[in-house]
Parts: structure tokens; sequence; C-alpha cells
């Protein structure tokens, strides 16, 4: 069966740190594309983060670069999402997102439609 899950959500005062982890189980992330996205109350689920498989470039979003950054490990077939300096901002459901189609291509996916497995979600909160 085809999974992914997403874990260390929380809530934390602004200013600290998160790190969120992606397991993938029944695929090889190595193949995939991977996003972190995330979706506030109200508002549209956005893209924050992704690492290309094929040559391991990757994507920040505007309000993150600097304070996220995003890595893997294929022995542990898992993705990190490191957030430091969090901000009451950054509170939102955090989502994991694998590619397939994208994995090995010379492309980062930006758009939620181009992503085929999907985590149920972590939520982090941010107190001010």
């Amino acid at each position: 069966e085809v999974q992914v899950v997403e874990s260390g959500g929380g809530l934390v005062q602004a200013g600290g740190s998160l790190r969120l982890s992606c397991a993938a189980s029944g695929f090889s992330l190595d193949d995939y594309a991977i996003g972190w996205f995330r979706q506030a109350p109200g508002k549209e689920r956005e893209v924050i983060s992704c690492m290309s498989s094929f040559d391991g470039h990757t994507y920040y979003a505007h309000s993150v670069k600097g304070r996220f950054t995003i890595s893997s490990d294929n022995a542990k077939n898992a993705v990190y999402l490191q957030m430091n300096s969090l901000k009451p901002e950054d509170t939102a459901i955090y989502y994991c997102a694998a590619s397939k189609y994208y994995g090995r291509r010379d492309y980062l996916p930006l758009d939620s439609d181009e992503y085929d497995y999907w985590g149920q979600g972590t939520q982090v909160t941010v107190s001010s």
C-alpha cells in the first residue's frame, strides 16, 4: 500500500523550531519529487518547499526562505522540513506530497495538481 505520513507538528512559541517528517511506504521517495504544502484556516493550500530527486535542487516560498530547510534521508525513505524562527503566520496544517511524474525530471513541481500522493497533514500552531 502506498502511503505518505507526516509527523512532528505541534504547538510552539514564536521564534521556536519544529522538524516535520514525511515517511513513505510502498514506494521509494528517491524516485519522486517531494513537496511540502500548508493550508491555514480560510486560505488556499500553498507550496512552501519542494525538492527534486533529479538533481537535489530545492525551492522555497518567499515567506519561508531562510527559515525552513527541506532535506531527505534515502536510507530511511523520509523527507524532513526543519522550521526555524517560526512566526504566528506559519500556523497551518502542513502536508507532504510526492510526485512520480516529476521525480526524475529537471523540474520542480509547485502546483498541488502535480502531486500523486498526499499525507493526512500535521498541525503546526505558533503562539505569539
